[in-house]
């Protein structure tokens, strides 16, 4: 999930970018770019970065036990 913070940040810099004749009307553009923008990435499937690192451990966990049966494999597969 997106961090509050990063979403005014971005909602931020998206109204500081506005033409400044769109920025005198207020801080309530800026308050709909922050619900845009939340909206918008509330429905992209993201994680975050604690799972991220989780499962990117678990896949390192996995390769490395692959590997280990894939040379048991290798030897087997050697034998008579």
């Amino acid at each position: 999930m997106i961090d509050i913070k990063t979403i005014e940040s971005l909602a931020r810099q998206v109204h500081n970018a506005m033409p400044i004749s769109f920025r005198d009307l207020g801080y309530d553009i800026e308050n709909k770019i922050r619900q845009i923008l939340q909206s918008q990435l509330m429905q992209l499937d993201l994680v975050n970065r604690t799972e991220f690192d989780i499962q990117a451990q678990a896949l390192l966990r996995a390769q490395e036990k692959i590997s280990i049966l894939e040379q048991r494999l290798a030897v087997l597969e050697q034998q008579p």
